[in-house]
């Protein structure tokens, strides 16, 4: 007998139940992995409330890795394998799931089970931001927001690798001096500095040919604002809250801007993608050019907290929930 987290309304993390289940055999095609560990994303907030929605009752949960225990037909991994995930499906939040073979990743030796579940999504996230929507070069300055959190201590590493110059916003001088430590050149505490400001200084009125922002609502306008025309916006997530509608006639103001708004499914649709982009993350790993920085663990049965305290931007690096 298993445990899984479901949610049969949409709300606050007192919607998050924990409950016994008994799964069925894998069908073929299928295989089952008993987590060791599972990936804390700010993804799964949006699906718990409703922002993006979900059919009811579901799991949650995106991201995880462990060790296969019982095979379908037709699959070529064997139990004992080693394996991670993140776009598998939702409900990684369980001691044990079946999920498609084809959408699973095998950990490298020299990787450990935790830190394939801190970095998988995440690192994928980072790939696709900075290798393929906006092909980031050496040279090149870009601004990151929230540059302490998970996602943006991997960002800031790999960025700073490629030798481009990394400007990153955090909430604090204790967060700053996480940003500082993680590959960002310039780091500016949003709440004590303007960011349009800072911007403009470092980069001599220039202004940057790329923003990536997650943050959404309280950052938008700002992000924009710091763009040198014909730049590019990269929109890939809304933790504040998603913005108000654009008017496009605010991109030809301000210099025929671009924007986008990628998710990372679209960027490993298909399974030659996704074993390139968790290729190029475990290399980044394995070369030591980013370090996983696992800051928080709570036991699965700890998940509203979990969701309490990364709603709270009381976290950095990156949470994992452990079965």
């Amino acid at each position: 007998m298993g445990k899984a987290v479901i949610i049969s309304e949409n709300g606050g993390p007192e919607v998050m139940q924990l409950i016994n289940r008994q799964l069925p055999a894998p069908a073929p095609g299928q295989v089952r992995v008993t987590n060791q560990a599972i990936g804390l994303n700010f993804i799964d907030t949006y699906h718990r409330s409703g922002l993006y929605p979900l059919p009811l009752p579901t799991g949650l949960g995106l991201e995880g890795a462990g060790i296969i225990t019982s095979v379908g037909e037709r699959v070529s991994l064997q139990p004992g394998d080693r394996v991670a995930y993140c776009s598998a499906g939702i409900g990684a939040y369980a001691s044990e799931l079946n999920l498609p073979a084809e959408r699973l990743i095998s950990i490298p030796d020299n990787v450990t089970v935790e830190q394939a579940a801190a970095v998988l999504l995440k690192g994928q996230t980072v790939e696709y931001l900075l290798q393929r929507t906006y092909p980031l070069g050496s040279g090149e300055t870009c601004l990151f927001h929230a540059a302490a959190g998970g996602v943006g201590l991997i960002f800031g590493q790999w960025a700073a690798s490629l030798g481009a110059t990394v400007i990153g916003t955090v909430g604090s001088d204790e967060k700053a001096e996480l940003a500082a430590a993680h590959g960002y050149h310039h780091v500016i505490n949003y709440r004590t500095d303007n960011v349009v400001d800072r911007v403009m200084e470092i980069t001599d009125g220039k202004k940057l040919p790329v923003v990536f922002d997650g943050v959404g609502l309280d950052t938008f306008q700002s992000s924009l604002d710091c763009l040198q025309p014909r730049g590019l916006m990269v929109s890939f997530g809304n933790a504040s809250g998603v913005p108000a509608p654009l008017d496009l006639q605010q991109l030809s103001a301000r210099g025929s801007l671009f924007i986008t708004r990628p998710t990372l499914l679209s960027y490993t649709a298909d399974a030659s993608e996704l074993q390139h982009s968790s290729d190029c993350v475990f290399e980044q790993v394995l070369a030591a050019s980013i370090k996983v920085e696992i800051t928080q663990r709570y036991a699965l049965d700890e998940v509203r907290q979990a969701h309490t305290d990364l709603e709270a931007r009381r976290t950095t690096g990156s949470t994992l929930l452990l079965p």
